[in-house]
């Protein structure tokens, strides 16, 4: 699932911090979401561990984490209202509807949101929504990073084991 960089490292490395932020996340989410380039709908849901955990089901989980930490963190929206569900491990369920297509495109859309949501934000400022009390939107961002590295992580195990012989 190697994706190539959005901006080189010289590109970024003298760019705010800001947009070095944003530069990684978008990084991050265009590799998530590409991991599911190529595959039928059966490999997509295939389950290959114990979990919930299926290459279809991480991408709907990120777009769970967006929508949380865009969402319901800036707008203080609770989850219901939003229309997510109300425990990370239920945003990782397929419903019938779910398709590669689908999915990849209500990440596209969360992702797009997420962008609007925080663009008037700076980084020291204090978002209210999150159930952790206020947080500044710099946590948020290096939250999201940690989460989408360790989520495609997981993505590339699980693409390889469906892929390989």
């Amino acid at each position: 699932m190697t994706s190539q960089p959005a901006t080189s490292a010289d590109d970024v490395t003298h760019q705010p911090a800001r947009v070095q932020f944003d530069a990684f996340l978008d990084e991050h989410r265009a590799g998530l979401n590409d991991s599911l380039n190529g595959l039928t709908e059966e490999q997509a849901r295939r389950s290959l561990v114990p979990s919930r955990t299926t290459l279809l089901g991480l991408v709907k989980h990120a777009t769970f984490v967006e929508k949380v930490w865009f969402d319901e963190a800036i707008t203080c929206r609770p989850r219901d209202e939003i229309g997510i569900p109300a425990t990370p491990d239920d945003s990782f369920i397929l419903d019938d509807g779910d398709t590669i297509v689908s999915i990849q495109q209500a990440y596209r859309e969360a992702c797009e949101a997420s962008r609007l949501a925080a663009a008037s934000l700076e980084l020291d400022d204090l978002v209210h929504g999150n159930r952790r009390g206020p947080l500044p939107l710099r946590w948020v961002y290096l939250h999201m990073l940690r989460e989408l590295a360790q989520h495609c992580g997981h993505a590339d195990i699980l693409r390889e084991l469906i892929l390989s012989p």
